[in-house]
């Protein structure tokens, strides 16, 4: 039995993607955004690794919860992500766009997988996380991460305009092992329309920004202790809306 919270337009549903997806077969989602778990190994082969061990250095480590999913190869990550992507489709209105973050390592395999889905592959937003991020001598710094995003069908040339590129530094206070800037998110949402499906929300950082611009969200998270952790922060974003008074009382 999945567990629904709700907070103001946010929605948080607990439970495994795949499964959960077809539950929501009588909603009609503008657009997704989400960041699913890469299972691109850090700079390790062994996948199986506990997820702290392959994307924190020792003087993190036990900070955050682990999280699952994570230990797929390219074929099965390439399956995996074709399958989720096409049941979010088909709760998409025409024209809706993706977005689907990604590292270098399953870049290729996820332009493939949105593809596969049925979806019009349209290009690839890079992240810069600045040069804070740790360097390696006689390499380039990894210092990108990318969304990968594309619409459901043609797309009209109307609406916003949102950047190419973001830049910008990973949160000094994260609340995931892989947690991303709320700002990124906001932007990214430029050009999505409501409401937005999240089927890995993670900590639900795409709900606060959600929440933050008033666009209705649905996220769902697998795991139990990041659906608390999301749970918490989209409860404190919607106390922080200066609706929410009036919002709780309806």
């Amino acid at each position: 039995m999945c567990n629904v919270r709700q907070f103001g337009s946010a929605t948080l549903i607990t439970g495994d993607a795949l499964e959960i997806l077809p539950t929501l077969a009588g909603r009609r989602f503008g657009a997704v955004l989400t960041d699913p778990p890469y299972s691109s190994g850090g700079n390790v082969r062994d996948k199986s690794m506990a997820t702290s061990a392959k994307y924190l250095n020792s003087d993190s480590s036990g900070r955050y919860p682990e999280f699952q999913g994570d230990s797929r190869d390219q074929r099965s990550y390439l399956a995996w992500s074709t399958m989720w992507m096409a049941r979010a489709r088909d709760l998409m209105a025409a024209g809706g766009l993706i977005g689907c973050f990604s590292d270098w390592r399953q870049l290729p395999v996820t332009t493939d997988a949105l593809q596969c889905a049925g979806f019009v592959w349209r290009g690839i937003v890079p992240w810069d996380k600045t040069e804070s991020c740790r360097p390696q001598l006689g390499r380039y710094r990894q210092q990108a991460e990318y969304v990968i995003w594309g619409s459901n069908g043609a797309r009209p040339l109307a609406g916003h305009v949102a950047p190419g590129v973001f830049r910008m530094a990973v949160p000094h206070i994260k609340h995931h092992i892989a947690g991303k800037p709320v700002d990124l998110m906001a932007g990214l949402l430029r050009v999505m329309e409501g409401p937005v499906l999240d089927p890995f929300a993670g900590s639900a950082t795409v709900g606060v920004a959600c929440l933050a611009a008033g666009i209705e969200y649905v996220g769902i998270e697998v795991d139990p202790t990041y659906f608390d952790i999301a749970s918490n922060r989209l409860q404190n974003a919607f106390n922080a809306l200066p609706s929410a008074v009036a919002l709780s009382a309806i």
